[in-house]
């Protein structure tokens, strides 16, 4: 069993997480090594050009990277991190999905895809956590 017995633990536990909760982000699934998390975009998560700033597509990824990671080794801070940005998005919802890639005594690998609502593939995020 995973630190999170239930979405609902999950969930109570990362509103404290303001600036990503504060962005509407929420999450919408976690299993013992993968965790799903989602936004709908507003003009709130736009760039001056009208696009979807990146901060907003990172905060996403990192969400579910922290939900993961967090599930895995409570408490987990992340060591290092990257985005590859693939595509800007189209639809009108983001959603990260969360995997681990390899689990140690001390650190993980976590791979998240960020994609659309409409199946565009956004981001690439990969991070490792390392256990507090």
């Amino acid at each position: 069993m995973g630190t999170f017995a239930t979405l609902q633990e999950a969930r109570e536990h990362f509103i404290n997480d303001r600036f990503a909760m504060n962005a509407g982000m929420q999450i919408d699934e976690i299993t013992e090594d993968t965790g799903t998390c989602s936004v709908v975009l507003t003009k709130d998560h736009q760039n001056a050009y009208g696009g979807i700033m990146g901060g907003a597509i990172f905060t996403l990824a990192d969400l579910a990277f922290a939900v993961v990671a967090n599930q895995i080794h409570s408490l987990s801070v992340a060591s290092q991190v990257s985005i590859n940005y693939l595509s800007a998005p189209k639809g009108s919802k983001l959603i990260a999905r969360a995997r681990c890639l390899r689990s140690g005594r001390t650190t993980s690998v976590i791979q998240v895809d960020v994609s659309d609502d409409t199946g565009r593939d956004v981001a690439l995020f990969i991070g490792t956590a390392f256990k507090k």
